[in-house]
Parts: structure tokens; sequence; C-alpha cells
């Protein structure tokens, strides 16, 4: 509410006198007769170009502000809301032990139940600093990666999660793909595409991995047969602790991290992230920069570079 006031101020402490100004200015230049008009005429004009333009700026940065302080409270709000489930939990749970009434069975099971919402709140705190850390681009390292090992590894991982119902993953992948990027968290980003789609299609499961070249980028493209994502609710998914329509209907465990963690780690890199969905068809990419290959010109550079190295060492 502050930040709108302060851009209705804004707008007319500078805007309405600038467009005044304006006009007088205008009308200098079309009246004036003398030399001295006309140069005030022209000095008014470009003094009104100047407050626009910083009005435009200011509209800029305040229109920032107001969108991270959305953020920050709709994020506060989210995880208050997610926190609220497990604390009720654990209050309730403490509260029947306090009674004292508990047979001892009912009490070996109510403190199972504790030490289990114990845990979830935990492993949910952890999940909110994970994110956190990841927003920051400062935790990536940068090496070659090998896109074909890097999809082998995910599929891997993914397999080890699935025990419990094996699913085969479909590849399709163009050879000679190469990236630079920070490979465990680039293994977690497909990790995480490949459980939701697991998660989100039915007994029938068809899962594809495509690895291909487009231009300058990489795509690593995640396909499955689910429900589809609504067109509505497409550009929402990548916020945190928003799930869908059909992870509430198929009753999907989750609180709404996952594709939020992909999408860390995804900006980390300079890259993108966007989804595709039909009835039937889901379809999420993730675009990577494609891997300069080195010039004959570096490569002799370097080891021109290693030698002089060598030669300062033997002195």
């Amino acid at each position: 509410m502050q930040l709108r006031r302060a851009q209705l101020v804004l707008m007319l402490a500078t805007l309405l006198p600038t467009i005044a100004m304006t006009a007088v200015g205008l009308l200098l230049l079309i009246l004036g007769g003398s030399v001295t008009t006309l140069i005030s005429g022209v000095l008014v004009l470009t003094f009104c170009t100047s407050v626009i333009t910083g009005y435009t700026l200011g509209s800029i940065f305040v229109g920032k502000g107001a969108s991270l302080v959305r953020v920050q409270n709709d994020f506060v709000s989210s995880v208050s809301h997610e926190l609220r489930t497990p604390l009720t939990s654990i209050r309730l749970l403490i509260e029947s032990l306090r009674t004292g009434r508990l047979e001892t069975g009912d009490r070996e099971q109510v403190l199972t139940l504790l030490a289990r919402e114990t845990d979830r709140l935990d492993a949910l705190v952890e999940r909110v600093l994970e994110l956190s850390r990841l927003q920051s681009s400062h935790v990536y390292r940068r090496e070659s990666i090998d896109v074909a090992s890097l999809v082998d590894e995910s599929i891997a991982a993914f397999d080890a999660l699935t025990l419990t119902r094996p699913t085969p993953i479909a590849r399709v992948l163009e050879p000679g793909l190469t990236v630079t990027g920070d490979r465990p968290t680039l293994v977690r980003a497909l990790v995480n595409l490949l459980t939701n789609a697991w998660k989100y299609t039915g007994d029938d499961k068809r899962i594809e991995l495509e690895a291909r070249s487009a231009g300058r980028w990489i795509e690593l493209i995640v396909r499955d047969n689910g429900p589809g994502i609504d067109r509505d609710e497409q550009r929402a998914i990548f916020d945190q602790f928003l799930r869908g329509r059909a992870a509430h209907e198929g009753g999907a465990a989750g609180v709404g991290l996952g594709l939020s963690f992909v999408r860390a780690i995804v900006r980390g890199h300079r890259g993108k992230i966007d989804v595709a969905s039909a009835p039937g068809r889901t379809e999420l990419r993730i675009r990577l920069r494609r891997q300069r290959p080195r010039r004959p010109s570096d490569e002799a550079a370097v080891r021109d570079s290693g030698k002089g190295l060598a030669g300062q060492a033997a002195r």
C-alpha cells in the first residue's frame, strides 16, 4: 500500500507539472520570435525530457520494489502455512502425552507420530534453506559435462528412488553434446522432473528424456503421458509451495518445492525452463547454453601458458 502511494505521489509531483511545462516549451518554440525565446523553449523541453526519463526510471524501481515485497509476503505466507500443519500435530500429540491418560501402547504410538512429525518439520525447514542456497549462483561449479553421461546418471538416480515401482525411461540423445555447469545440481534438476512425471502419470507410465541441440542452446526435455497441466496453472507451477489441481486430486506426496528447485538450478546456470502441456501429454524443457568448442589457437595458448609456468618453476 505504501509503495502504491509512493507511485501516486511521484506521478503527481513530477508528471503533471512536467506536462504543463512541456506545453509551455512547445508554445515558446512555436510563437517565439527571437533567439532568446527559442533557446528558452529548447531548454524547457530538454528539462521536461530529463524529468520524464527520471520519472520512468523511478516508476520502474518502485514497481520492482512492490513486486519484490509481494513475492516476499507470498513466500512468508506459504512457509507459515506449510509449517503450521506439523506444528499443530506436534502440539496435539504433546498435549495427549501431558494428560498422562494414555495406555502404554498408545503412548508408544504417539511418540512414533511425534518423531515422524518432527522429522517432517525438520525436512521442510532444510528444504527451504537449501532452496535459498540454490537461488544464489555462487554455489555452482563450472565444469565441462558430457550430456549423455549426465542423462545416464540422472536416470540411475531416478531408478534408485523408484525401486518399489520401476519405470523404464525412453532416451533420445543427440551424440556429442556438452554443457558447462555443476553436475550434481543438474542431476538433481533432471531427477526432480523425472520424479514429477512418475508421480503424476497413471499405471501406464510413458516417460521420455530427450537431449538435443537448438542453436546456441542444449535442450533437456522430459515428457510424460500424465493428465496435463491447466493453462492457467502453467506459469505458476514453478512458484514455491504451489501445487496444481492434478497434485491435489491425485493425492501425490510433496509440498510444492520440487519445481522451485529446478527453476533455481536452471537460473543459476543462466538457462531457461518452460512447460508445454495438453491432456495426456506434458513437456518440461530445460535450456542450457551450449559449450563452445575450443579453437586450435586457444589450445595452443593453453599449452604455451603451461610451458611458461613450467619454465618459471624450473628457474
